[in-house]
């Protein structure tokens, strides 16, 4: 698993790991049921607290992206399709809204937006 943080990133390392695993799972890079490195192992690995990690955990547990089973690690969450599914479309909502932003800000009509999306759809 390659996680990078940066210290120069206006985001929390704990978010920085915990939007970068999301990103994997949701990208089928982790597949359901495999195994994490150890909140020890990816502190070290990433050189930082134990505590960062183990909140990044914490959060990709509490959102269900991961299991913990005291005694044996943490887990890709299997099951959770409906979940996966709800936070592909809220990353799309996302990258709608900032192009609408900018669509605005070019001063473009709802209609040119429309046929726009319809012509990248149509492109496909």
């Amino acid at each position: 698993m390659d996680i990078i943080v940066s210290n120069a990133s206006e985001k929390p390392i704990y978010e920085q790991i915990t939007s970068q695993v999301k990103a994997a799972i949701l990208a089928g890079e982790l597949a359901e049921g495999q195994a994490l490195p150890s909140i020890r192992a990816l502190a070290n690995e990433l050189h930082v607290s134990v505590i960062t990690t183990k909140r990044a955990y914490a959060d990709l547990e509490s959102q269900g992206f991961i299991d913990t089973v005291q005694g044996k690690g943490s887990f890709v969450a299997g099951g959770n399709l409906e979940l996966l599914r709800e936070e592909r479309l809220r990353q799309v909502e996302d990258y709608l809204q900032r192009a609408i932003d900018a669509a605005r800000s070019a001063g473009l009509a709802p209609a040119d937006v429309h046929e726009m999306i319809d012509a990248l759809l149509e492109a496909e």
